[in-house]
């Protein structure tokens, strides 16, 4: 971290192997090999290791605890390369299966936030356990940190900054290319709403459920795109996002404290 407390974010667009974690283990750490120095998170895309699952098999098999083999590399990339990195999971529980966001920091520290709002309009609802009504916000490198998945961008009050408390939204997704628009203006709405950077990781490549090209983007607090593609990592972008622009610009245009919670009956 700089003195002017600026996080340098890299977001990639892996073209995920489905159902084949050391597959996607392997793309991974190829992509880490070649990333550009001075990286604070790496932001990987929904589901990374196994892609959207939901045949009953392989749902016996494959997900995993947050001590399985595929978290225990992530692990190991964080700290060989001093960075924390950020995605979601195939998770399992005793009872029930998450799609399970997670940011994992080189000291060892993690958070994990289980996805709320699951896709109605594919099995993912039928498959997965919802996440409760908890949202945490992570303190890294002198930044506050919150996380969504994929379907969560859809719902404002959701990702709702309370009293600013974050300045920093990481969205891990698999969103199609179909619906790409879409996509792009909420990320931009939710940044502008929130006074916020919002980076939005999405895989690349295609499966059964679409196809996913150059759509990974970082949009500043007033929505603006600021990232550029990285060299030799396709589909990826890198950024450097800068705490004085989010002070400077809630200062002169302080909305947040104009806002609706939504939790108490609102005065007629």
């Amino acid at each position: 971290m700089s003195l002017d407390s600026s996080l340098r974010i890299l977001a990639l667009s892996l073209d995920i192997v489905w159902a084949d974690p050391e597959a996607n283990l392997r793309l991974l750490a190829k992509a880490m090999e070649a990333m550009p120095p001075h990286i604070d998170i790496v932001v990987l895309p929904e589901l990374f290791s196994t892609g959207f699952v939901n045949d009953t098999g392989l749902l016996t098999d494959l997900p995993e605890t947050n001590g399985g083999p595929t978290l225990t590399a992530v692990r190991e990339l964080a700290r060989r390369y001093n960075c924390a990195i950020a995605g979601s999971f195939l998770a399992r529980t005793a009872h029930n299966i998450f799609n399970r966001a997670f940011f994992i920091e080189p000291s060892g520290d993690e958070t994990y936030y289980d996805k709320r709002h699951l896709f109605s309009l594919s099995s993912e609802s039928k498959t997965y356990a919802r996440g409760g009504a908890f949202k945490p916000v992570i303190r890294f490198r002198g930044w506050n940190i919150a996380m969504i998945v994929c379907y969560d961008l859809r719902f404002p009050a959701w990702c709702r900054n309370r009293d600013n408390e974050y300045e920093l939204l990481l969205v891990p997704a698999n969103w199609p290319s179909a619906r790409e628009y879409a996509w792009k203006h909420l990320l931009i709405a939710r940044a502008i709403e929130n006074q916020a950077y919002v980076v939005g990781a999405n895989r690349g490549g295609r499966d059964d459920y679409g196809e996913y090209a150059d759509m990974t983007e970082i949009f500043d607090p007033m929505g603006k795109p600021c990232s550029e593609k990285a060299v030799s990592l396709d589909g990826a972008v890198v950024a450097t996002l800068h705490k004085s622009a989010i002070d400077e610009w809630r200062r002169r245009f302080p909305v947040a404290a104009d806002a609706d919670f939504f939790d108490i009956p609102l005065e007629i």
